[in-house]
């Protein structure tokens, strides 16, 4: 007769490490986790093969709130902050651009002295009907 497994050493379930990954997502979200240890972590919590392998990974950190997110639950996909930081960050570029070429088209039009094609239309019409649809898609605009 073989000995019982050690708690350790036994063999995990795909749920058991999607709660660690939840987890590790949330220790991420708290500040807890800088992006190449979550990486590194996230990507060994899916090789684990035991209990052993999953608390190594989670050891440090703290408990977890009892409800984290389940996988596949809907999150806002540009979170944190309302109208959406990677909006924001989009838009800044965006304007950058246009303010950029725009500038651009003005000192050539005054040193030539004649009116240009406005050339930086094009350079600015086509990001800005992006950001448009990704709007009106709701992306970047906080949940109501």
């Amino acid at each position: 007769m073989s000995e019982p497994v050690r708690p350790e050493d036994m063999r995990v379930s795909d749920a058991d490490r999607a709660r660690a990954a939840r987890h590790l997502q949330w220790a991420q979200g708290e500040g807890l986790l800088d992006l190449g240890e979550y990486d590194t972590r996230s990507r060994d919590v899916w090789e684990a093969r035991t209990r052993g392998d999953l608390d190594r990974l989670v050891r440090d950190l703290p408990v977890a709130p009892a409800r984290l997110p389940e996988a596949g639950a809907r999150r806002r996909v540009f979170s944190d902050t309302g109208g959406g930081t990677a909006m924001r960050v989009l838009t800044i570029i965006f304007t950058t651009i246009a303010v950029v070429n725009l500038v651009a088209w003005g000192i050539v039009s005054i040193t030539t002295g004649e009116l240009l094609y406005p050339w930086f239309l094009w350079t600015g019409l086509p990001p800005l009907a992006a950001l448009g649809v990704l709007y009106a898609f709701g992306i970047g605009r906080p949940d109501r």
